[in-house]
């Protein structure tokens, strides 16, 4: 095995071993536990990111980058942008009754307590997330809406409110809080959201 792919090798044990000790200890996990867990010292840990914080900010990183590659699978570049609201919320829909969903629901609040103690981690979680939310703008970006074409400002706008929506909804659903919120449900309050002309004609603002 050659350094570089022991390196990889140390870094995915230890993201591994993170998720399980941050989904259940939150801003209490143990770097020793990780550690531990992944048969490698604290001192790896540090080496490879830096610190704890570091640790949880590549975790999500980690964690979002194949969820991410999913959708751009789900929503074909030659939709119109309707047509891709439709495919991205069956798509999430379709995510809510996988088989780690409580698990990924797990993490997200164990995360936002995490941010809530630690300030400083929250600014960089918010950032580490927008960065992988703009290739949700890039997939939303250039499609055609209403005679137009869709712009990345627009594209912006679109993706704070669906995400803000599926998260809301996904919870839901996972907790067995929205027992009508089906395949179907999804697709049209995400229609409703993207064909209202407040969230789309708002270019001027930003100019």
């Amino acid at each position: 095995m050659t350094r570089a792919e022991a390196k990889e090798r140390n870094r995915r044990a230890l993201l591994d071993a993170a998720f399980q000790v941050v989904s259940r200890d939150g801003y209490r996990a143990k770097l020793e536990e990780i550690a531990e867990r992944a048969d490698l010292t604290t001192g790896a840990i540090y080496s490879l990111f830096g610190s704890k914080n570091g640790l949880v900010v590549a975790l999500v990183a980690d964690y979002l980058r194949p969820y991410y590659e999913e959708i751009e699978q789900a929503v074909p570049a030659e939709l119109d942008l309707l047509e891709a609201v439709d495919a991205f919320a069956r798509h999430y829909r379709r995510s809510c009754d996988a088989p780690d969903a409580r698990s990924a629901l797990s993490l997200q609040i164990t995360l936002l307590d995490m941010a809530l103690h630690d300030p400083g981690l929250g600014a960089q979680l918010a950032a580490s997330i927008r960065s992988q939310e703009t290739h949700l703008i890039e997939l939303f970006t250039g499609r055609s809406h209403n005679g137009s074409v869709v712009t990345s400002h627009q594209a912006q706008r679109l993706t704070t409110a669906l995400r803000a929506l599926f998260v809301g909804l996904g919870q839901g659903v996972t907790l067995g809080l929205a027992p009508g919120a089906d395949e179907q449900y999804f697709v049209d309050t995400a229609r409703a959201l993207a064909s209202g002309m407040s969230l789309l004609d708002h270019d001027a603002d930003a100019s």
